[in-house]
């Protein structure tokens, strides 16, 4: 402990701390809180029947928002996890720990037009931690789950916590089931778990084990779980159970091994308040809940997409709603108001200040955060309004572009920084980010971006550098990664619309489950791009993918390639994503060479344009 870099520091904090554990003259004063924060890996935000879901099964947290607040405006820090667990530990935003992607982060390819960062490897030893900032008032803690915020010498135990069970620099269990293991090492305290238990069940056992054992002392338990994070692995029983289930009409939740692994947390949850209420705890116990980015709405890997974010747009690795707004719930009971719904935006990085004032103190001075506590507003009041800021410069995994977010009030502007490119939107109005109001409302999104720019400046945020090989890296990219598309051996052209450049107000790439289109094409202005490679030459025949809700055909599109013009009338196929080919006609590309396919609306006689899935130039005989 005296080693540690921050132990001035600490003393200086448990004098602030202190006077709020000192004994009344006239009354014993009331005994000090104790705190769970469970964190969920991967969760979205409609995850839970509180939160709209009718497929998935969550009596627990259900009587934990009926107990408790449930916040509706709840952000996590980062659209990947570590970043947001970093700011939950520290109370700072991932872009001034220099922590902005998950440990170690996607490797820089040749088909990004910019290059990241360097990031931190690991959360910082100079860095004052949750568990390390509630040790003057007698707090002991624990960390049970995922860590992902650095290895050896830079562990839980590392930074506070007392006990670590499973916490180490991986993102991923090492397994669902026990054995806790792999060819690459055993999960830290599961050694002697039971052959097949599962690991959500067997981390909560051990958190029952922590809360007996100091039944009678302050603790802090940061129960992060793996689940929902893939591989998607449940209990077959669980699996069995909900794959015979019929998902009501019109939900988007339909996957059966997300589910059961949704129960089995809830299952965990349950469990944990059985065992504060068993102990008479449950009084004196405040619990939060929430997750660190939103749900996994692509394919990546294996019974995936895990879930769907709708009605909020994309998910996990995206900067858009879907990507950072979470569940959260806290229950304070004889404070909190049973059945609380509150709209205050609020982020991860209010954590440490809520917990560090619960516990009767305040955060040092010479060390500030940048979050605020919720205590206000957990008693029912209210925070001064103020924006919250993202700063993302990575490609995702998932499909996610790089990027920076500010809220203020109803307002959010999204800035890409391959292009500079705003879009901006009024979350009130339009909660699914629809309709982009940077061109209509111009003033009010010169001032976010002002404001933006300003924030990263004073978190001293890193930004990307252009990848300055970028146009003759991305020719012997894998296509299928491609920015620059790459003309296969056989002479063929695909343009998926995954890789377009997408201009304008709502058109956009939609990844989900039977949609892997450019979508929402409701604006006759937007329009959509592909920058291609030309190896060998010659004349093309043109053929489209497309699909087209019924009452919404007839639109005229113009298809511009290399001064040429191929015009299509938009056929109605009955529904968006009821794909069918179309044959446009041929172009001549006599020159070797880069090249631009736009595709330009010219009409709209119905409520979208058309979906479309690709482009494709094949050899003309």
């Amino acid at each position: 402990m005296n080693s540690h870099p921050v132990s001035r520091r600490l003393a200086a904090l448990f004098l602030l701390l202190a006077p709020a554990f000192t004994p009344s003259l006239n009354a014993a004063p009331a005994p000090p809180l104790n705190f769970i924060f469970i964190l969920i890996d991967d969760f979205g935000w409609t995850d839970l029947g509180c939160y709209g879901s009718k497929f998935y099964q969550t009596p627990n947290l259900d009587r934990l928002a009926a107990e408790g607040m449930r916040f509706t405006d709840a952000y996590s820090a980062c659209p990947v996890c570590s970043p947001t667990r970093a700011a939950i530990m520290t109370g700072k935003y991932p872009a001034r720990l220099q922590i902005t992607d998950w440990l170690p982060g996607r490797s820089d390819r040749p088909t990004q037009k910019l290059l990241r960062p360097v990031i931190k490897q690991q959360l910082p030893l100079s860095e004052t931690s949750l568990a390390y900032a509630l040790k003057p008032p007698g707090y002991t803690s624990a960390s049970i789950g995922k860590w992902h915020l650095g290895g050896a010498g830079f562990s839980p135990r590392a930074h506070g916590f007392d006990v670590n069970i499973a916490g180490d620099h991986t993102g991923t269990p090492m397994s669902y089931f026990a054995p806790f293991r792999n060819n690459t090492g055993q999960m830290p305290g599961l050694g002697t778990a039971p052959e097949g238990e599962y690991l959500t069940d067997r981390l909560t056992a051990e958190a029952e084990k922590f809360i007996t054992a100091n039944t009678n002392r302050p603790f802090f338990l940061y129960l992060p779980h793996f689940t929902v994070h893939i591989p998607l692995r449940a209990k077959e029983a669980l699996v069995a159970k909900h794959a015979a289930r019929t998902p009501p009409v019109g939900s988007t939740h339909t996957n059966a091994i997300y589910a059961a692994m949704i129960e089995s947390m809830d299952d965990s949850v349950g469990r944990i308040l059985k065992k504060l209420d068993d102990l008479k705890l449950a009084d004196r116990t405040v619990i939060f809940f929430t997750a660190d980015n939103g749900g996994l709405a692509v394919k990546e890997g294996p019974n995936t997409p895990s879930t769907s974010n709708a009605p909020l747009r994309e998910g996990k690795g995206y900067l858009y709603e879907g990507g950072i707004r979470v569940p959260l719930i806290v229950r304070w009971p004889g404070v909190v108001k049973p059945g609380a719904v509150n709209a205050t935006p609020v982020s991860s990085i209010d954590y440490f200040p809520t917990l560090l004032e619960l516990a009767g103190g305040k955060a040092d001075a010479s060390r500030p955060v940048d979050g605020t506590s919720l205590v206000p507003v957990l008693k029912g009041g209210e925070l001064k309004p103020r924006p919250l800021f993202w700063h993302y410069p990575h490609y995702a995994n998932q499909g996610g572009r790089p990027g920076g977010v500010v809220r203020e009030g109803d307002y959010k502007l999204i800035e890409f920084y391959e292009e500079g490119r705003w879009e901006l939107y009024n979350l009130k109005d339009d909660l699914s980010e629809q309709t982009n109001l940077a061109t209509k409302e111009p003033a009010k999104a010169a001032q976010l971006g002002r404001k933006l720019d300003d924030w990263r400046v004073a978190v001293k945020a890193q930004m990307m550098l252009p990848n300055p090989n970028f146009s003759a890296a991305a020719e012997s990219a894998p296509k299928k990664e491609a920015t620059l598309v790459r003309q296969d051996a056989d002479g063929t052209v695909l343009l998926h619309s995954r890789d377009a450049t997408v201009h304008g107000a709502t058109l956009r790439y939609e990844p989900q489950t039977n949609k892997i289109t450019l979508g929402f094409w409701t604006k006759k202005e937007d329009w959509a791009s592909w920058d291609f490679q030309i190896v060998k030459a010659g004349r093309f025949e043109v053929e489209i993918l497309q699909g087209c809700g019924k009452g919404s055909g007839g639109a005229e599109v113009d298809f511009l390639v290399a001064n040429q013009k191929l015009k299509h009338t938009v056929v109605d196929t009955g529904h968006f994503q009821n794909f069918q080919p179309y044959k446009l006609g041929t172009v001549e590309i006599t020159v070797p060479g880069r090249y631009e396919l736009a595709v330009k609306p010219q009409t709209k006689p119905g409520v979208a344009v058309m979906d479309l899935r690709q482009v494709t130039l094949k050899p003309a005989k």
